[in-house]
């Protein structure tokens, strides 16, 4: 097995390399490792070595926060003899939050991992493994990474404001597998493989990313008071429960539509993509992930 470590080359994941090397001294296996130089880079690497290497049985092994995790999952996605792994750094990591146990910190434990075939979304051309999401959270992405870009302090604070000011009534339109889910406006809406989004929010408490579903959980548009009153169950995975069910809608589906009139942007596990309408797919069993062994083991 060789195991190729794509590293997150941003400058605040600097010593991540120096984590791996370390890591890597008293092993004996074949490895590489390559740091990518921007956004979609290791997605390009791992494709390209796929193509190259069709016969060759490879562990690719994310280091870096979702952002990483997806782009390299993009790269292999149903390839038969290419695996991830993930070593989890970044500030959220709300994808490896579906695997509570787990040891995302050790090489060595990746090593005598096992293979789990995972589902993936496809959103148009692009790919997420965890929450494809928008409305609400779209604005405060889109707003924040602005505020981050002219160098303005507390961008996601001002992001939030933002959005509760200008982002409640959003015009757009869900359809899953052909039904309809809201008439025309929603405060807020994930699509999901996995079950948590913005680090602390239990956004699709009964996901599970190997059932070949997508769960779909749609915020209606509501009042500033009961949007406040909402936070706390979203955060605690409650807002499912039947007392939230005439602001909630929470269901599964193999297919949705995204349709708006006006362009809009969906954050696709936290990179921003433009479009007016958006096809999501479920790709069941796609990703081969290597999951470590446990934390006490």
């Amino acid at each position: 097995m060789h195991y190729i470590f794509v590293i997150n080359g941003r400058s605040d994941y600097a010593h991540i390399v120096e984590d791996v090397r370390k890591q890597l001294e008293p092993l004996d296996v074949k490895h590489t490792m390559y740091v990518t130089t921007g956004i979609g880079d290791a997605t390009r690497y791992t494709r390209v070595y796929c193509d190259l290497h069709s016969n060759e049985e490879v562990c690719f092994v994310a280091c870096g926060g979702t952002g990483t995790i997806n782009e390299v999952a993009s790269g292999i996605v149903g390839e038969t003899n290419k695996s991830m792994a993930i070593l989890g750094y970044g500030y959220t990591n709300d994808f490896l939050k579906n695997f509570p146990g787990y040891d995302f910190q050790s090489i060595e434990k990746i090593l005598k991992g096992e293979v789990k075939k995972i589902d993936i979304l496809k959103v148009n051309d692009n790919y997420a493994i965890n929450v494809c999401n928008f409305g609400f959270d779209s604005i405060v992405a889109s707003e924040a990474n602005y505020l981050v870009e002219i160098k303005k302090s507390k961008p996601y604070e001002r992001g939030i404001f933002r959005a509760i000011i200008a982002g409640r009534f959003n015009r757009i339109k869900v359809v899953a597998d052909g039904k309809a889910l809201n008439r025309r406006r929603l405060l807020s809406c994930c699509l999901a493989n996995g079950k948590y989004v913005g680090g602390q929010f239990l956004c699709t408490p009964k996901a599970e990313i190997d059932d070949g579903l997508i769960d779909i959980c749609l915020l209606k548009p509501m009042t500033l008071t009961s949007f406040l009153r909402l936070i706390k169950p979203y955060q605690s995975g409650e807002h499912i429960q039947p007392q939230y069910a005439r602001k909630v809608v929470y269901t599964k589906a193999k297919h949705v539509d995204i349709i708006s009139k006006n362009i809009i942007k969906v954050v696709i596990d936290g990179e921003l993509l433009p479009g007016t309408r958006f096809s999501v797919d479920l790709l069941p069993q796609a990703v081969q992930l290597r999951l470590p062994g446990t934390i006490d083991n």
